[in-house]
C-alpha cells in the first residue's frame, strides 16, 4: 500500500518548523503575521528579479501622483501667466514676437499632456475625470485655448489663453476651498440680496418724496433713487448727498444715518457671516473627506500587504509539493 508523509507546519510564534516524515529533520515556511502584530517579516520575494511593464494607466497615476508634478504644474501656469502678462508690452512683444510664440507653444503642448497625463489615470472609467468641476474646467480652458489665433475664434482663442492664468484656483487647494465657498454661498445670499433690495426700494420711494424736488438729478424717480442709495452703500459721497438733501427737509441726517446703519452695518456684514459659515462647513467636509480617503488608503496598503504574503506562502508551497509530496512505496 501507499503511504504518504506530508510535512505538517506548526504554528509557533516564531518561523513555523516542519518535521519530515523520517530524518526528522526541519523545515522552514515564510513567517505570517498579521500587519498589526508588532515587527513584521516580510516573505522573501517569490519572483526575485521579476519586473512587469506598468500599463498606460498605472504609468500616468504615478506619474501624476509624484510630489513634484502638482508644483511642476503650478509653476508652469504661473510662468504662462507672466508670459500673457509681457505680451501687453507691445514693443517687447514687437521685438520678441518669434520668442513669445515659441513659448506659447510651449506651454500649450505642456498643459495638453497635463490633461491627458490626468484622464489616462483613471484607465477604463476615463469619464470619472470629470466628476470635479475643476477637472472639467481644466479641460474646457485647455481646450478651449486649442482654437486658432485668428479667423472667428480669435477673440475665444485669447479669452481661453488668458483663462489659462485663472487655473491658479484650480491648481492650489486653499483657493478651491475658497472659491468653493463663495459658489455654495450664492443660494443663501439670495436672501440677502433680496432685504437688501427691499430697504433700497423703500428708501428710494422715501427719498424720492423728501429729496426729488432739491435734487431731481438724484432722487427724481425711483431709478434714479436706487442707483444713488446703491452709491450710499459703498459709503461714497453720501456726506454731500446729506448736505445737499439738508436743504430740502431737516430730517435729512436722519435719513442717510438709518439707512447707512441698517443697510450698510447690517445687511453687508450678514453677507460676511453667510460666507464664513459656509468656509467653516467646507473646511469641516474637506478635513472629513480627507480623513476618510487616508482611512482607504491604509486599508488598500494592507490589503495589498495580505496579498503579497499569501501569493509568497502559496509559491513556497507549491515549490515544496514536489518534494514533500512523493508516495512512500511498503509494505503493510
Amino acid at each position: 500500500m501507499y503511504k504518504v508523509d506530508r510535512q505538517i507546519p506548526r504554528a509557533v510564534s516564531g518561523p513555523a518548523e516542519t518535521l519530515g516524515p523520517r530524518s526528522g529533520t526541519a523545515g522552514r515556511c515564510p513567517s505570517i503575521e498579521a500587519p498589526d502584530a508588532g515587527r513584521v517579516t516580510r516573505p522573501p520575494d517569490p519572483w526575485p528579479g521579476a519586473s512587469r511593464p506598468l500599463s498606460p494607466a498605472a504609468f500616468a497615476r504615478r506619474f501624476t501622483g509624484h510630489p513634484a508634478f502638482q508644483p511642476t504644474v503650478l509653476a508652469l501656469i504661473v510662468a504662462n501667466a507672466a508670459m500673457i502678462g509681457f505680451e501687453t508690452h507691445r514693443p517687447l512683444l514687437e521685438a520678441h514676437a518669434a520668442l513669445f510664440t515659441t513659448l506659447n507653444a510651449a506651454f500649450q503642448a505642456a498643459f495638453v499632456a497635463e490633461i491627458l497625463l490626468r484622464v489616462t489615470a483613471h484607465g477604463a472609467r476615463p469619464l470619472a475625470f470629470f466628476r470635479d468641476g475643476w477637472n472639467t474646467f481644466d479641460f474646457l480652458v485647455v481646450g478651449a485655448s486649442l482654437l486658432p489665433g485668428s479667423g472667428d475664434f480669435a477673440n475665444v482663442a485669447r479669452l481661453a489663453r488668458l483663462l489659462r492664468a485663472t487655473r491658479v484656483v484650480s491648481s492650489v487647494p486653499e483657493l478651491r476651498l475658497i472659491v468653493g465657498t463663495m459658489l455654495k454661498s450664492i443660494p443663501s445670499m439670495g436672501h440677502v440680496l433680496l432685504l437688501v433690495g427691499l430697504l433700497i426700494y423703500v428708501y428710494g420711494v422715501l427719498g424720492h418724496h423728501l429729496f426729488g424736488t432739491a435734487d431731481p438729478a438724484s432722487w427724481g424717480s425711483l431709478p434714479a433713487a436706487a442707483t444713488t442709495l446703491f452709491q450710499v452703500l459703498t459709503l461714497e459721497g453720501w456726506v454731500e448727498l446729506m448736505r445737499a438733501g439738508g436743504r430740502a427737509t431737516p430730517v435729512a441726517w436722519a435719513f442717510y444715518a438709518s439707512f447707512i446703519v441698517v443697510a450698510v452695518f447690517v445687511v453687508i456684514n450678514l453677507f460676511i457671516a453667510v460666507v464664513l459659515n459656509n468656509l467653516e462647513a467646507a473646511k469641516r467636509e474637506q478635513q472629513a473627506a480627507e480623513d476618510a480617503a487616508r482611512g482607504h488608503a491604509e486599508l488598500l496598503a494592507r490589503l495589498a500587504d495580505v496579498r503579497e504574503r499569501l501569493n509568497a506562502l502559496e509559491h513556497w508551497l507549491r515549490a515544496r509539493a514536489p518534494a514533500d509530496g512523493g508516495p512512500d512505496r511498503g509494505r503493510g
